[in-house]
């Protein structure tokens, strides 16, 4: 009884972890302890919900890890509508915190629905590609930015400036990768600039203001240019070493806004210093290379512009982070991945982990 007992332990954990690609989860596992050892620094109050989101993401990414392919694309349309239908809601009865409307509380639960469209989206337009992988014509690619602009209109209308740049973001990797040619990406590019004027009178005051201070933070020091300044100034002072954890003054008498959501780089770099930092990125380097390696050895396109993309949300995500906080780029609300407070976005980051594993896995099977 025994033996068998042992036996069913044994070929039960090996079903559990066979879709999980160890290279991804070693280099997950260490950028979240290393977001767990900041976290106690910065929010060491808000320790026990940060592990309770951990938990749900991690069962979340191996979820999503078995399940093939072929079945993912099976979720695209639905997954679409059900966050088209969760924005408008937001858009009517959510609820209103900041002078922003993003929040959806359904009662048992309250979240952000714009999240779920940073896997949806490209979930779709990889699904769709997929099915005129043969016969693709210019009209698709029409076809896929309505697709694509209709979300992202939603989620600026909320405001949400930096999910919806990430949304158009995942969306827009995806059609590139599906083929994009590059004289229309050029196109693109030239009238982006020449309706940057136009553009510029639709944001809200509080964007414009957030872009104007990025070209002169000094010139409103204790009040739009507090963030960078503080930013900065955390940054600067943590040197090669840092000061050491829970040692950091602007982080520990709380000069650092958001400190333990967006900015939470300027705390991790005032306490590690430079060596932290270049550990973090280098980290951060090996997901990103390993997402694009299992990008270009999917068997199948849908893999291949799923797995691109989702690779390419990483990317995006620590470079707009790193850009706001270090004082590179307006301040967009696009938390640090992995590492930044934060369930919803946590949860999304590690699905779409979980589906890199679900790629990778289906490869492996079928080259056996």
């Amino acid at each position: 009884m025994t033996t068998n007992l042992q036996t069913v332990l044994r070929i039960g954990w090996h079903k559990f972890i066979a879709p999980i690609d160890v290279p991804l989860l070693i280099i997950c596992g260490l950028i979240l302890l290393l977001a767990a050892v900041v976290m106690g620094s910065a929010a060491p109050e808000r320790m026990g919900a940060h592990l309770r989101s951990l938990a749900i993401a991690l069962m979340a990414m191996r979820v999503m890890a078995g399940i093939p392919p072929h079945r993912l694309m099976r979720l695209a349309i639905p997954l679409y509508c059900f966050g088209i239908v969760l924005l408008v809601a937001v858009a009517l009865f959510g609820d209103v915190s900041k002078g922003a409307r993003r929040w959806l509380d359904l009662g048992f639960m309250r979240g952000q629905p714009s999240e779920i469209m940073k896997i949806a989206m490209p979930l779709l337009l990889a699904w769709f590609f997929h099915q005129r992988e043969a016969h693709r014509r210019g009209r698709d690619f029409v076809v896929a930015t309505l697709l694509l602009l209709v979300p992202v209109a939603l989620i600026m209308r909320q405001p949400d400036l930096g999910t919806s740049l990430l949304v158009l973001a995942a969306g827009f990797y995806v059609i590139f990768f599906a083929g994009l040619p590059w004289k229309v990406l050029v196109g693109l590019l030239v009238s982006a600039v020449a309706t940057a004027p136009v553009a510029w009178s639709f944001l809200h005051d509080y964007q414009r203001n957030r872009i104007l201070t990025l070209l002169d933070p000094e010139k409103d020091p204790l009040g739009k240019g507090f963030h960078i300044i503080q930013s900065t100034i955390a940054i600067g002072s943590g040197g090669f070493l840092g000061k050491g954890w829970r040692e950091g003054t602007q982080s520990q008498l709380e000069f650092i806004p958001e400190h333990h959501t967006d900015f939470i780089l300027a705390v991790f770099a005032e306490e590690f210093g430079l060596l932290g930092n270049m550990l973090l990125l280098t980290l951060y380097g090996f997901l990103i290379g390993r997402g694009l390696m299992i990008a270009a050895q999917a068997t199948s396109l849908f893999g291949r512009l799923m797995a691109g993309a989702i690779t390419m949300i990483f990317f995006t995500y620590a470079f707009v982070n790193i850009g706001m906080v270090s004082g590179m780029l307006p301040v967009v609300g696009v938390p640090l991945p992995f590492v930044s407070y934060g369930g919803t976005a946590l949860i999304t980051l590690c699905t779409g982990v979980g589906i890199l594993m679900s790629i990778h896995k289906n490869r492996m099977l079928v080259q056996k």
